[in-house]
């Protein structure tokens, strides 16, 4: 019968299975196949006898070649292209991406993160779904060479572009400390200076690692790769309502509590409780000050007097010495015209010498005021360093100057206050003690022992000159005793 025939043509000449079966299902032909005519078959076709033609495969369901359609399940890449793919293996120098390729791409730790030295595992996690930059499609090894942090190099500079257009700001960990600044994660290495880190310079960088900031742009160029934040820029744009606030709260003249943020050479600025004030080098004390760090350092705590508040550019002047008392005001206070003090010489000058007699006091000597007789330079009767008994003969509080004698001092006169406890003095100050060198060796021991930090260096083992004081019987008979050397 036909349908026997049929299955024996089958059965019986061995055969193979179309590869149709290897697409779809296993099933066999069916039985119940007529004979009737040449009938067309998804497998190959019947002749009127019932004898089977297998059809030659050349395309699959969707009409494409075997080849096109093993080809068609890749991805077709090329180099810089961005491509999607799954983590499929972490290695401690690279990572492994499937991708659809023909084989998986392989991703240096070098190129996992814009941060260096890091841990693959700390970067991505097996199953992660990540972007990556096609490097190379071929290496020397024949791999795939891909890149994660350029894929995300390029997507944050369209991001960067935009926000830097929009004078927004970018956020990102700091993941490292530089010469001059921070590098700050935000897709990519943003450069933020340590000039530009706080309202004020910052000496120790280190505690910011690991800390997030929000920073303005001030500088992009992709050709140099170059991205310069500033996160200064950023607190004064979010506190300036504060900051108006406090300018407007801020009075001259006021006295307000600071600590020392830094020292420079030119002063030393101090956070007042919410902006900084610089106190310039000149209002750091009332004596002359070689660097401000001889004054304050940083963390100190001080007072201060508010000179000055500059609006516009957003500048508070402080002074630290008018919180302090004034030298000049205090010596004046406490001496006159007329007294005698005890001062060492600080300089020579062609018409005189300058004798401090006080901390950040000093006097001018005139040439005249020398000595009695003729001086033709000041070397002639002093030398740098000496300590001497000095006459006030002009007291300027205004300007700020002092007029002394070294000639009206050895002809006596009325002792300073700050000595009249140490010697015997008449009812006019005069000092009536001390008839005889040792006498006066003795009383000025005793001065040097109650104020040890005003003792000059001895001479030779000498104790220091006693001051040259009108005796009470020598002004009776109008002489006048010139003054032991020191």
């Amino acid at each position: 019968m036909t349908h026997g025939k049929c299955a024996g043509s089958l059965s019986g000449s061995g055969i193979r299975r179309s590869p149709r079966f290897l697409f779809e299902s296993d099933r066999p032909l069916s039985d119940t196949t007529t004979t009737s005519s040449s009938t067309d078959s998804s497998w190959g076709t019947f002749d009127e006898e019932g004898n089977y033609t297998p059809r030659q495969i050349v395309s699959d369901d969707l009409g494409m070649s075997f080849a096109d359609a093993i080809a068609g399940t890749m991805v077709s890449v090329e180099d810089g292209q961005l491509v999607h793919g799954t983590v499929v293996k972490i290695d401690k120098d690279e990572v492994l991406l499937d991708i659809g390729y023909k084989s998986e791409g392989v991703i240096p730790s070098r190129e996992l993160s814009i941060r260096n030295d890091v841990d693959p595992h700390e970067i991505v996690t097996l199953g992660e779904s990540i972007e990556a930059l096609v490097l190379t499609k071929e290496d020397k090894e024949g791999r795939l060479v891909l890149s994660k942090k350029r894929a995300q190099y390029e997507r944050a500079w369209g991001t960067i572009e935009k926000i830097k257009e929009a004078e927004g700001t970018v956020e990102g960990p700091v993941i490292e400390v530089v010469k001059g600044g921070l590098i700050v994660d935000i897709g990519l290495r943003g450069f933020l200076p340590a000039s530009l880190v706080e309202l004020r310079r910052v000496r120790d960088l280190v505690p910011y690692v690991g800390k997030t900031v929000q920073a303005k742009i001030i500088e992009l160029d992709k050709n140099r790769n170059n991205v310069v934040l500033s996160r200064r820029a950023f607190l004064e744009e979010t506190q300036k309502e504060s900051r108006d606030s406090f300018l407007t709260n801020l009075k001259p003249g006021e006295i307000r509590e600071g600590v020392v943020s830094s020292v420079v050479s030119f002063g030393a600025f101090v956070d007042l409780g919410g902006m900084d004030g610089l106190i310039h080098v000149s209002e750091l004390s009332w004596k002359h000050v070689d660097h401000p760090g001889a004054v304050v350092n940083v963390g100190d705590k001080v007072t201060v007097q508010v000179l000055d508040v500059d609006f516009d550019r957003e500048r508070i002047s402080l002074s630290l010495k008018a919180t302090q008392q004034d030298p000049w005001q205090e010596f004046a206070g406490s001496h006159e015209v007329g007294q005698l003090v005890y001062g060492r010489v600080t300089k020579l000058v062609p018409f005189g010498g300058f004798v401090q007699v006080g901390e950040g006091i000093e006097g001018l000597v005139h040439i005249s005021e020398m000595s009695t007789h003729h001086v033709d330079s000041p070397e002639q009767v002093v030398t740098p360093g000496e300590e001497l008994w000095v006459k006030i003969i002009d007291l300027d509080l205004a300007r700020r100057r002092i007029s002394l004698s070294i000639k009206q001092a050895a002809e006596g006169g009325e002792l300073a206050e700050e000595y009249r406890q140490h010697f015997e003095i008449d009812e006019h100050g005069n000092w009536t003690a001390g008839q005889d060198d040792a006498e006066r060796e003795a009383a000025w021991a005793e001065y040097y022992e109650e104020n040890p930090g005003e003792a000059p260096p001895a001479a030779d083992g000498a104790e220091a000159a006693a001051p040259a004081v009108a005796d009470v019987e020598a002004v009776a008979d109008a002489e006048v005793v010139e003054a032991p050397e020191a």
